[in-house]
């Protein structure tokens, strides 16, 4: 049975909340942490036993590009502060986390910047299969819009059967909007996360029907009864209804927070259980 998205969505807005508050709040049980090493930013996330939020560190990062790690200390780097961080809020040690990697890609890119930030890895799964593992799908698609890849991953009888990437992604968007404002690249980026304006989808629609047409070749010959959207560029505004638009037959579902679905869904996919470690005096 699929997991109600009320329930994933106060997931989401709880994780939100999360984001980046080193406000101590010390912990004691059973917790597992994931790690996503995305194209835009990276995220670690700590979850208790249960699958609830208990820390979030998010930093935007351009140290991977459609899969390649460019700049393997700073993503180490990074990887290593926000777990340091997380540790110091909640007063434990973390020594193991998941993470996860684009279809198509080697997932040692990944799971060398884990080791290199001087944790064990307890787990590994491909972005767009994290997250059908954490909504409990039976037979759908989920499609994750990185920051330069489209990646979608097709679930049957609840198991995936096929996973594909492909490049167009959030960056595209970005380079759409730098262009027609004749702005910087950094410029549009900001202006794509922070703006509600519709007009702006408006100027991207063809990046996102491209994005469409990557995954109406990738669900080719199957019957996909529903798509689950994913990643931060999702999130702006009338990007469900331009995408939504290209599957006429097909319910597309878009998770409150798309940002932090992947990041908790690597989270969650650890069976990896570790206990707070207790310091004598």
């Amino acid at each position: 049975m699929s997991r109600t998205m009320a329930e994933v969505n106060r997931l989401l807005k709880k994780t939100a909340g999360l984001i980046n508050d080193d406000t101590a709040s010390p912990f004691q049980g059973e917790f597992r942490v994931g790690v996503d090493l995305g194209t835009a930013d990276i995220q670690t996330i700590v979850l208790d036993a249960d699958g609830n939020p208990l820390a979030g560190f998010m930093d935007w990062a351009n140290v991977v590009r459609d899969g390649v790690v460019v700049d393997f200390f700073g993503a180490s780097q990074i990887v290593r502060e926000q777990v340091r961080r997380a540790s110091a809020k909640l007063g434990i040690h973390i020594g193991r986390v998941s993470t996860s990697f684009p279809p198509g890609t080697d997932s040692r890119i990944s799971t060398n910047v884990i080791e290199a930030a001087g944790l064990e890895v307890a787990g590994v799964i491909d972005e767009p299969s994290s997250v059908a593992k954490l909504l409990q799908l039976d037979h759908a698609a989920v499609v994750d819009i990185g920051g330069g890849t489209t990646g979608t991953a097709i679930i049957e009888q609840g198991q995936v059967v096929c996973s594909r990437d492909d490049a167009t992604g959030g960056r595209h968007i970005t380079l759409a909007l730098a262009g027609h404002f004749g702005i910087p690249y950094e410029e549009a980026e900001e202006m794509k996360r922070t703006s509600n304006d519709l007009a702006l989808c408006r100027l991207a629609t063809p990046v996102i029907a491209k994005m469409a047409d990557i995954v109406h070749g990738h669900i080719a010959g199957r019957k996909v009864p529903a798509i689950y959207l994913t990643g931060g560029s999702c999130a702006l505004p009338g990007f469900l209804e331009v995408f939504a638009a290209e599957f006429p037959d097909v319910e597309v579902v878009l998770p409150s927070h798309p940002l932090y679905l992947t990041p908790l869904a690597i989270a969650s996919y650890s069976d990896v259980l570790q206990a707070r470690e207790v310091r004598a005096g």
